[in-house]
């Protein structure tokens, strides 16, 4: 679209003819893509100077607003502003959850409150009536109608696969697999949930031909499918939380393509193609106050343009109350909104772009793109100030809530001759408040996307009732967070799950198989002549807690001892070998060649961290005596630790069957 001048505008309406020239979005997808920059920079033709339908009106008050603006002229951050007038802040009831906490609230109750047993009866009864049309019609699949109860175990998996997240929905009930998810089975037959979900209908079907009849009229709905429980969902979200003094405005995209008429295509957003809603939210924590969806409609009922009406409409005075401070962004800000919000008793803050109807045009002492970061511009007009501040851009602001300059000021990492260095800027107050409370559905938005029940469905409608899911188990977290406290999202959403599917979230843990299995009835004793019974093998594991105690150790029986171990070694090495190696005839030399015998003497207390292929431990207590060991070859058995005895390097090892007996035997010695 084209700025046009005073003389340009009279030519154009003599020669063009009065047509709208703004479009829905259902005749969106016959454009080329620069008719979508309507929807791309979010222009409103009720408030937006190009626009061609002010351009006439524009031309007649053309002398008008140019006298109003020659007594406007910008002034500098050393001129002091004058005080606006500050509302009192009168909130309608006591501020945050309207519970009490010395309840006990469950994450099912509060959910509940949003999703009460009435709405979702509703829900079960017009989901009843959409599947017994579908099998009139000849769909072939098995029903019995669904209850409360079941609805709600329903809903309990819809949250449970938005925390466990897999490629599709078959999977969830995927047997005999390393991947099996068992509890979906537990709670609902596969093929259940899918025909539930293919039947989940929110208005009723002979209602919904009745307004499909009147398409193309002004009494037709295209909200009609999900009327009921909106607003049930928009009631509860004003009713159970009353917000602090600080909200913000803006829109928010839920994903889908379908060709419905209402759907956007934002190229600016995350989420490009969707349903738009105007939130409106608590700066403070991000509750979802009230919402609208956006139909593509091009009717306003003020007047006054499309973002005129979804800020009015958003904000009623009965159920806040008077004095809070609404903030926005340039889509919404205009003199006009400002101005009219303020009569209501609500102050308001936002950027907002030059070419809007009312905004200061002069360029008389204006910023310009050669002014230093951090210059501030300011013109006041009656309780409206308007701020032009010099950061790495320019930034326009708009409010009725502060004054143009109070002293604040910013830090900014700024480059001078190679180097980073922070330095610090005048700001303006309605700039650091618009920073600091402008996020509120932003925050709003983060916290449903996190464990968000959005998936593949077929009908636009069930993508609007899964965000009603999300709206309701967000908002209940933050009220179940502002009530105690004392639960994290994930655990208030696994909470939640196993409530609404009537089970405990503590499962028994299943035993799982493993290669420690102790003999049962055989005690670990510290007599070293009943260690075990003859034959009888030792669990691997239990060979490092086995512990023999002796109060004074004999030296002889410990020579002994090793040397009938070592001959045992050698007597089941020959029986077992295919050579037949003689054992009487070797002498301890031969015997060290054929078989290593590796004795280390080492200070381990947790001997069962070791990985040994044949392993005895001894572990004798330090006798006070310092017991002398002249006839042990090894010195380093003094200090009486734990003998670790390790056979490697043997050419039948895997063969090797060593027997505890050899202990029993060896103590006789």
């Amino acid at each position: 679209m084209t700025r046009y001048t005073g003389a340009e505008a009279l030519q154009f309406v003599l020669d063009t003819s009065d047509e709208e020239s703004t479009f829905s979005s259902e005749e969106e997808r016959d454009y080329s893509d620069d008719d979508r920059l309507y929807f791309e920079e979010r222009l409103d033709p009720a408030v937006d100077r190009i626009s061609d339908e002010n351009v006439a009106k524009r031309a007649k008050t053309n002398i008008q607003t140019s006298n109003k603006e020659s007594t406007l002229s910008w002034k500098t951050e050393t001129d002091i502003d004058m005080v606006p007038q500050t509302l009192r802040f009168l909130p309608a009831r006591e501020l945050g959850p309207q519970l009490s906490s010395a309840d006990t609230h469950t994450p099912q109750t509060l959910f509940k409150m949003f999703f009460s047993e009435n709405a979702v009866s509703t829900l079960c009864h017009n989901t009843n009536a959409q599947a017994a049309g579908a099998i009139a019609k000849g769909r072939k699949f098995k029903w019995t109608d669904v209850s409360i109860s079941e609805m709600y175990r329903y809903i309990g998996l819809v949250f449970y696969m938005a925390m466990v997240k897999v490629s599709s929905i078959k999977d969830y009930w995927r047997q005999d697999s390393l991947f099996s998810l068992p509890f979906p089975a537990t709670i609902m037959a596969r093929e259940r949930y899918r025909t539930i979900s293919w039947n989940v209908h929110m208005s009723h079907p002979d209602a919904d031909k009745e307004n499909d009849r009147k398409r193309g009229t002004p009494e037709h709905d295209r909200l009609f499918r999900v009327k009921p429980l909106m607003e049930t969902i928009r009631h509860a979200c004003k009713s159970i939380y009353h917000p602090r003094r600080n909200l913000a405005v803006d829109e928010r995209m839920v994903a889908c393509k379908a060709h419905t008429g209402m759907t956007q295509y934002m190229k600016a957003k995350p989420t490009r193609w969707g349903f738009k809603l105007f939130v409106l939210a608590d700066s403070s924590n991000g509750y979802t106050l009230d919402f609208s969806v956006y139909t593509g409609k091009n009717n306003f009922p003020t007047g006054h343009g499309l973002s005129y009406d979804a800020v009015t409409s958003l904000l009623d005075c009965k159920v806040l109350g008077s004095g809070y401070h609404v903030y926005m962004d340039n889509f919404y800000t205009s003199p006009k909104l400002l101005k009219d919000l303020f009569a209501m008793k609500f102050g308001a803050c936002g950027t907002y772009r030059d070419n809007r109807k009312d905004c200061p045009r002069d360029t008389t002492n204006s910023l310009s793109k050669k002014s230093a970061r951090g210059s501030i511009r300011w013109i006041r007009d009656g309780p409206l100030v308007f701020v032009k501040w010099m950061d790495t851009r320019e930034v326009s602001v708009c409010s009725t809530i502060q004054s143009a300059y109070t002293g604040e000021t910013v830090q900014r990492r700024v480059k001078t001759q190679d180097t980073w260095r922070t330095m610090t800027f005048p700001c303006p107050a309605p700039v650091t408040a618009y920073n600091k409370h402008m996020g509120g559905v932003d925050l709003s938005d983060q916290l449903l996307q996190y464990y968000t029940a959005q998936h593949k469905t077929m009908k636009w409608y069930r993508k609007i009732f899964l965000h009603f899911l999300d709206i309701a188990a967000t908002n209940a977290f933050l009220i179940h967070k502002e009530l105690s406290g004392n639960m994290t999202h994930k655990q208030f959403m696994e909470q939640l799950i196993a409530e609404l599917c009537g089970v405990s979230q503590k499962v028994a843990p299943t035993q799982t198989s493993s290669d420690h299995v102790p003999v049962p009835g055989v005690e670990l004793i510290s007599d070293a002549k009943n260690i075990c019974t003859v034959g009888r093998k030792i669990c691997v594991l239990c060979k490092g807690q086995l512990v023999l105690h002796s109060s004074k150790p004999n030296q002889t029986h410990l020579n002994k001892l090793i040397k009938v171990f070592k001959i045992r070694l050698l007597e089941s090495y020959t029986q077992k070998s295919q050579d037949s190696v003689q054992a009487q005839n070797l002498e301890e030399e031969s015997v060290l060649s054929c078989v290593p015998v590796i004795v280390t003497v080492r200070n381990m207390r947790n001997a069962a961290a070791m990985d040994v292929d044949v392993s005895v431990w001894l572990h004798l207590q330090k006798s006070q005596d310092s017991v002398q060991a002249q006839n042990l070859e090894e010195e380093s058995v003094l200090s009486c630790v734990p003998v670790i005895v390790t056979v490697r390097n043997m050419r039948n090892a895997a063969a090797m069957d060593v027997d505890v007996s050899v202990w029993k035997k060896s103590a006789k010695i």
